[in-house]
């Protein structure tokens, strides 16, 4: 089962708490997959929302293909994300109850299909933040110094 990352969200690690992730498969036109594949896609300031019993992918950025004609794609066009109907309800829960939001992780092929990883997550407070900020560098500076001690 071959799996290739074709973009990666690392901020949301650092913005969010995230607490469950989903795999979704993507509904997209060819000119998108074909810029996907390229690695032309930004995930950064995009969110996952549950509209009607569907999932949605908003402000997900796909640069036109560079070999694409007239018939090219919207980058920021709103993107329709596949996932199983309990899934669904389950998110549908969790989003308006409790201030959880979707943030999509990371976009990837497995088996020549685009898919999308979406994490259930809680913002982080600032002091959240620096917080994980140093216990980071205390991590790195230990490791440093296990590794001259050998």
């Amino acid at each position: 089962m071959e799996e290739r990352a074709a973009c990666l969200n690392r901020q949301a690690y650092h913005n969010y708490q995230i607490l469950e992730t989903f795999e979704a498969g993507m509904v997209l036109q060819g000119t998108e997959v074909k810029s996907i594949r390229e690695g032309k896609v930004n995930l950064k300031d995009s969110y996952g929302l549950v509209k009607n019993e569907e999932v949605w992918l908003l402000n997900c950025h796909i640069s036109p293909y560079s070999h694409g004609n007239r018939m090219n794609h919207d980058p920021l066009r709103t993107r329709k994300l596949l996932l199983h109907r309990t899934e669904i309800r389950k998110l549908v829960g969790k989003t308006t109850e409790r201030g959880l939001t979707l943030v999509p992780i990371r976009i990837y092929f497995q088996r020549g299909r685009a898919k999308c990883e979406i994490a259930l997550a809680r913002g982080k407070k600032l002091y959240d933040k620096r917080e994980a900020e140093k216990r980071k560098t205390i991590d790195k500076e230990t490791r440093q110094a296990v590794k001259e001690r050998r």
